[in-house]
């Protein structure tokens, strides 16, 4: 039987070494309350300690003193699994000088995990994965030594190869919805995603452990069967916080109170850019290459497409499929569990601008590992001869896998977004000439990667079409490695491209 207590109570009911699931995607969900209430705890009695924590996504908001990180950072925490680290600065910082244990698997593989350990399944098995950085003939899930858990195997059935992941064991589930009904319901009428909250909540309550769920108010009217998302039988604890998280901060237009038509798509995207723009990321020049690239991804668009656009330099595809008409004629998704309308940009990345509709995360993936996808736009770290592309890990830098490996796995034609170089690119254009006022200290392009998080040899296998759009050109995947398929306008195909890469094409 559920119970409204305070969140120092709740917070009561974790003890140390506990596994607790955080339902969120970045900020998004994400129950803010119960991760202060925690800290404070923690600073005062130094419990509960020896933390895991398990997130499909990530969870913080690229901020160390908001969420999480706060008593990550104080020793709370023994180990992470998460398909994200980037947006959480302190976890990041302690995983990869080794502080605290730290695993990061392709994001919709563990929203999977979550799903079958609600049905009671010790493992789950996926193609995603294989040929990359997480399959232990290439590479390793583990960001540091210390990690040394085994939570990907190899297995061979009816002649094909999958890879099985763990499953987690939840001790306890941090979850925030933005009503509970009088027999404990949880209605999410205010959220801009529901991410694996009901199968957070059951995966919990199959392993005897405690769901607590942060609310933004109390409702003395039951609510309507198809609003629940987690029904009250499932929850132990329920938090009312009334200023709660981002409701303060409420967009209608990302709950889907209010539908936004694509012709007020640019209004609405360049609002949320000025609002949720990343610390560094402004500067003309980044923004004309990314300009440059996401003006000619957006020509690969047709029709009646079904299509995933990424974060970075592959937001701006959605303006220029607004800008050449094309936006109110395809069908957009978002990993997150977004169905129709424009991925919001920046830090508001995961919610949906006038979504259709908004699904579990778990269901979105799916649909992706299904083939469901006939065209996506993401960006990358590097690329090397052979087509690969590192998008997660450098020397010194480490972001995670994301939504990235599942999107690429079965997606028909894959557009990957990024420049030629980086570290002080200046890049200008003037009529249809590209101008490269100052040439990138980093190739981006080079003999090998980093790190495998897509594979040009499996892209082959599986016949899917392949295109690397730069600010100066267009490569295309083949069987002997990368092509030029084109050089724009104003570039030196010579001195601009070829003599800057370390192998032919």
């Amino acid at each position: 039987m559920f119970k409204i207590i305070s969140a120092r109570d709740a917070i009561n009911l974790i003890k140390d070494g506990d596994c607790i699931a955080i339902n969120s995607f970045l900020a998004w969900s994400n129950p803010e309350k119960l991760h202060d209430a925690l800290y404070e705890r923690f600073v005062e009695t130094g419990s509960p300690n020896n933390l895991r924590l398990f997130c499909a996504a990530g969870f913080g908001i690229w901020d160390e003193n908001r969420y999480a990180d706060r008593y990550i950072k104080l020793g709370a925490v023994k180990e992470i699994v998460a398909g994200h680290f980037g947006s959480m600065p302190v976890a990041t910082k302690m995983a990869l000088a080794g502080e605290i244990e730290a695993y990061c698997l392709p994001l919709g593989v563990l929203s999977h995990t979550i799903r079958a350990s609600a049905a009671g399944k010790s493992w789950y098995a996926s193609e995603v994965g294989i040929g990359i950085y997480c399959d232990p003939r290439v590479d390793n899930y583990a960001v540091n030594d210390i990690s040394q858990k085994e939570l990907v195997r190899i297995m061979e059935m009816h002649g094909k190869e999958y890879l099985l992941y763990d499953t987690p064991q939840i001790d306890v589930a941090f979850i925030k919805g933005t009503t509970v009904d009088p027999n404990g319901n949880i209605s999410f009428e205010k959220e801009y995603l529901l991410v694996d909250a009901l199968a957070i909540a059951q995966a919990t309550k199959r392993n005897g452990g405690k769901v607590i769920v942060e609310v933004e108010r109390v409702s003395h009217q039951f609510s309507r069967p198809r609003n629940v998302i987690v029904p009250g039988l499932l929850v132990d604890a329920v938090v009312v916080c009334e200023d709660s998280g981002e409701s303060s901060e409420y967009n209608p237009a990302l709950s889907g109170d209010v539908h936004v038509p694509s012709t007020h798509m640019d209004y609405y995207i360049n609002k949320l850019s000025e609002s949720t723009r990343k610390s560094g990321s402004d500067g003309k020049y980044r923004d004309m290459a990314a300009d440059i690239i996401g003006d000619r991804a957006a020509r690969e668009l047709r029709p009646e497409q079904i299509v995933n656009i990424g974060i970075g330099i592959p937001e701006t595809v959605g303006k220029h499929a607004s800008n050449q008409g094309i936006l109110k004629d395809i069908h957009i998704t978002v990993e997150a569990g977004g169905v129709g309308g424009l991925p919001a940009p920046g830090l508001a990345f995961g919610a949906t601008i006038g979504a259709d509709m908004i699904i579990d995360m778990a269901a979105q993936f799916d649909f992706y590992d299904g083939g469901g996808l006939d065209i996506c736009f993401l960006g990358g770290l590097e690329v090397d001869m052979h087509g690969n592309v590192n998008a997660h890990r450098m020397e010194g830098y480490f972001a995670g896998i994301g939504g990235f490996a599942n999107i690429t796995a079965a997606t028909k034609h894959i557009v990957f977004c990024l420049t030629f170089s980086t570290k002080g690119l200046k890049v200008l254009k003037k009529g249809e000439n590209v101008l490269i006022e100052k040439e990138g200290s980093i190739k981006k392009f080079k003999r090998e990667v980093t790190a495998i998080s897509f594979s040009g040899k499996h892209a082959q296998k599986r016949g899917q079409k392949v295109l690397y759009i730069t600010e100066r050109c267009v490569f295309e995947l083949t069987e002997q490695g990368l092509k030029l398929k084109e050089v724009f306008e104003g570039i030196d195909e010579k001195t601009q491209i070829r003599d800057l890469l370390d192998f032919e094409v």
